[in-house]
């Protein structure tokens, strides 16, 4: 559901700015209140607003999974995207970014076929080196353990 709304939330925001962004004169950095002006305008809010929500999701779409399989499964919204610009923004797009629209979704079909994350030695596993969480049970080191004292050797001191 997370990753459904990463997938959705970026590419409204940004057909929502372009939308806005059309509407308003040329931006230069030479001229910053025209900038300003445009983050008031009611499409470049509502940009700003869903790509909010898509940076919150896709940090909590961070959270549980990896990189390498939240950025392709968001990928998806590349076609979202064309579509949008084709039949709500009526802008023309080429064969050729049809082509490389549909290679991306069948890239991203491969990737999504993977595990959505790395499994990862315990942080037992890694001081003993063991390989795996059967391994990393016993701790192997003979080292005395320093432990705190208890609360009644506390108040014999």
């Amino acid at each position: 559901m997370v990753l459904g709304f990463v997938s959705i939330s970026a590419p409204l925001g940004d057909t929502c700015l372009s939308r806005g962004m059309t509407h308003m004169p040329a931006i230069t950095l030479a001229r910053p209140g025209a900038l300003i002006a445009a983050v008031f305008t009611p499409w470049v809010a509502a940009g700003i607003a869903l790509l909010i929500g898509f940076f919150a999701s896709y940090l909590t779409a961070l959270s549980w999974a990896d990189l390498t399989f939240v950025l392709p499964a968001t990928a998806f919204g590349n076609v979202i995207v064309a579509l949008l610009s084709r039949f709500w923004l009526h802008e023309a797009i080429s064969l050729e970014r049809w082509a490389g629209i549909v290679l991306i979704t069948l890239g991203v079909g491969f990737v999504a076929q993977g595990p959505s994350l790395t499994q990862r030695p315990t942080p037992e596993a890694r001081q003993t080196g063991a390989t795996n969480d059967l391994e990393a049970t016993e701790p192997e080191s003979t080292e005395l353990q320093i432990t705190e004292p208890e609360a009644t050797e506390m108040e014999t001191r």
